[in-house]
């Protein structure tokens, strides 16, 4: 499979994104909070072309990133489920691309497994690595940052945090207060920009 431009594939990840993962109507946010629109991002990153397209530019913003910043990074992976098909499309481009480094794939569980190993973090994560934190959407940062926690809480060292969508309601700002910078591929204005599907028949709880 050969690779687009980075043009061409963030205008097909954004028409997808648009088309499957944008919602109008009344909604009732896990924050809380109201909203006249919701984004489900995960119907795009599970869907085979949305998960190689996120895979595809989330791996060019990394390693953009890691570049500038001067950086090598282990792993990748953030708070379950978001973050995990980013995790896995990232780390199987990683392998696809030829990476000397390949990105290894971890996710962060909401809590410890109550048995075996009783693992906070799954997957290919050691102490001691450098990572980069994952979300699909940062709407206020908190399950950014309870992953950020989790990481720090099992020694690991946090590079920067990548998100796939940024709602810009003040989640990056508080992630950054932090000392963490945030790359987001595409934002609220940038996702609400085109056609969305039509309004919701009753108001929905999403989370």
């Amino acid at each position: 499979m050969e690779r687009m431009s980075n043009d061409a594939a963030r205008n097909e990840l954004l028409s997808l994104l648009r088309e499957r993962s944008v919602f109008r109507g009344d909604f009732t946010l896990a924050s809380g909070g109201k909203s006249s629109y919701y984004i489900d991002c995960r119907l795009t990153t599970f869907h085979p072309r949305g998960a190689w397209l996120c895979g595809e530019l989330m791996h060019r913003l990394i390693r953009n990133a890691q570049k500038q910043r001067c950086v090598e990074i282990d792993a990748t992976g953030g708070l379950t489920m978001g973050a995990d098909p980013l995790a896995l499309a990232i780390g199987m481009f990683s392998q696809f691309a030829k990476d000397e480094k390949v990105l290894e794939v971890f996710s962060v569980r909401k809590a410890p497994k109550a048995h075996g190993q009783t693992k906070l973090i799954e997957g290919n994560f050691k102490q001691g690595q450098t990572v980069v934190v994952l979300d699909d959407v940062v709407t206020r940062g908190e399950s950014t940052l309870t992953a950020i926690d989790a990481v720090e809480t099992e020694g690991g060292k946090i590079a920067f945090v990548a998100v796939l969508v940024d709602r810009q309601e003040g989640g990056r700002q508080k992630i950054e207060e932090r000392g963490y910078t945030v790359y987001p591929l595409f934002t609220k204005e940038e996702l609400l920009g085109g056609n969305v599907q039509p309004p919701q028949s009753a108001e929905r709880v999403v989370a």
